[in-house]
């Protein structure tokens, strides 16, 4: 409970995240010496307190889904334990192995069911970290969160030896910790500089002021709308890229004429890109979550439909064997996840658009950049969370990502927090929550490869190669001592 309630803090809003570096001291002393279920225990109960407070804004969304959700995935962290403790019991304890355990899980957890949850991951919390944002390029957020694990294990390690007075353990240890930090001064030094392209002159407009959802009336008088091309109209001169964020049209501009001419207009006059985000319907007669770019000549550009939809949030999986949860019925319709990349052209430069919680996903974003991208855009909402720290936390991840791929992110936020990051995934201007905001400025685009666009998330692979070695380890000693048994017997 002690490692939840701290590792919670490293986080939005508190954001003292230097703090990760020994939240996980308590839990992992609980695992020490414990039975697989007592640590499977342990590692549950963590986890439901660390994402409660983490998640705490999901509850305007309903209790039953929120609820659900957390249980389900606290379920990864009881496995860690379990796992942590079935090795440790067969003579395999090592901080390296319980990072590996770790990352595996909380990669799983990101990945599966239904597309998983990858939110909470240990690395984002460290977003104003410039170290763990250079670690972040080569390895990725995954990287990050391996050797925070592993720190915090060597740490234990290093204060249980000492009180001991066991000289072996205790040099054992502290090598570990000095490799750390080596490790971290030479990805701080090494840290792969991507090319500069040019620059790109953005408007992020951020207009509801709200904390009430949009009643029925407001969005046929389409309230959000007008309140989004107000403040596109205090713009002045030439822009690059204008950008409405999602929720921000009530209405579909290809099925909605007037609407269209409206944001061809604003093209036009600015000579911009403008890119907008709405409930998309496409000739297959599909509704899509889609941000739709259009050029100052009125043209459309592109359509890219939001390919990692959230389960019980954009759509209702076994909707009608879940049919008798009312907290469902907020959500009328399912959207139809896209199926490609779609990149967009602004001012000479090449960018990636990804909707709401897609950045989350590490390799969703790799694969824009792998694909020619020079900037990511983010197009959110995040208003249905209140005041809570999930929309700091979201532009944390986009800090990371940019790290990640070298890459600047523009967040355009529908009521905060928009913000501006640029390659090295320092956060350069940001907004708060339900104010009417208008973004404005230059970022500098960018090419080349970071070694976590170039080879992945290694860091991932190696620990489950690990793993496997450590089960396989395990296996072979249960056998050799079958042999050695039915030898005595014989």
């Amino acid at each position: 409970m002690v490692s939840g309630i701290l590792l919670a803090l490293a986080y939005p809003p508190a954001d003292l995240g230097l703090l990760a570096l020994v939240a996980l001291l308590p839990l992992l002393w609980a695992w020490q010496d414990a039975s697989i279920l007592s640590a499977a225990r342990d590692g549950f109960v963590f986890a439901v307190v660390f994402l409660s407070i983490l998640m705490s804004g999901l509850v305007h969304t309903g209790y039953t889904g929120t609820v659900s959700l957390i249980i389900a995935a606290s379920l990864y962290y009881a496995a860690t334990g379990a796992l942590v403790a079935a090795f440790s019991r067969r003579g395999l304890h090592s901080p390296w192995l319980t990072a590996a355990a770790w990352l595996f899980f909380e990669s799983l957890r990101g990945r599966w069911p239904l597309g998983g949850l990858a939110w909470g991951e240990i690395g984002i919390a460290l977003h104003n970290v410039g170290v763990a944002r250079a670690l972040a390029s080569f390895g990725g957020v995954a990287l990050v969160t391996f050797l925070v694990v592993a720190g915090n294990g060597l740490l234990l390690d290093l204060a249980g030896s000492a009180r001991q007075r066991r000289p072996r353990p205790l040099a054992l240890a502290a090598a570990g910790l000095a490799g750390l930090i080596g490790i971290s001064v030479v990805g701080l030094v090494a840290r792969y500089d991507p090319r500069p392209t040019g620059e790109l002159h953005f408007a992020l407009l951020q207009g509801d002021n709200r904390e009430t959802g949009i009643g029925e009336d407001q969005a046929a008088d389409q309230a959000l709308t007008a309140a989004h091309f107000s403040l596109a109209a205090q713009l002045r001169g030439h822009y690059d890229l204008i950008v409405f964020p999602e929720s921000s049209l009530d209405y579909d501009p290809e099925e909605y004429p007037p609407l269209r001419q409206q944001i061809v207009d604003l093209a036009a006059q600015h000579h911009a890109v403008v890119l907008v985000n709405a409930r998309y319907q496409a000739p297959n007669a599909k509704i899509y979550n889609a941000n739709l770019a259009y050029a100052p000549d009125g043209r459309l550009l592109g359509v890219y439909a939001k390919q990692h939809l959230v389960p019980f949030g954009e759509y209702v999986p076994f909707r009608s064997e879940l049919s008798f949860i009312s907290d469902l019925r907020q959500i009328p319709y399912d959207f139809t996840a896209g199926t490609r990349r779609v990149l967009f052209h602004a001012g000479g430069h090449t960018f990636g658009s990804v909707i709401c919680y897609e950045s989350a996903y590490a390799p969703l974003v790799r694969d824009f950049v792998r694909a020619g991208a020079q900037a990511i855009v983010v197009s959110t909402s995040d208003r249905t969370y209140g005041r809570s720290g999930i929309a700091a936390t979201h532009v944390a991840t986009d800090q990371m990502r940019a790290a990640e791929t070298g890459r600047p992110v523009l967040q355009a936020a529908i009521s905060g927090e928009t913000a501006v990051i640029d390659s090295n995934g320092r956060l350069l201007q940001s907004t708060g929550l339900f104010t009417k905001a208008l973004v404005t400025g230059t970022v500098q685009t960018t090419t080349g490869e970071t070694p976590f666009v170039r080879l992945g998330e290694w860091a991932l692979a190696g620990s489950t190669l690990a793993l496997l070695a450590a089960a396989g380890f395990v296996a072979w000693q249960s056998l050799t001592s079958d042999d050695r048994d039915g030898t005595d017997e014989g």
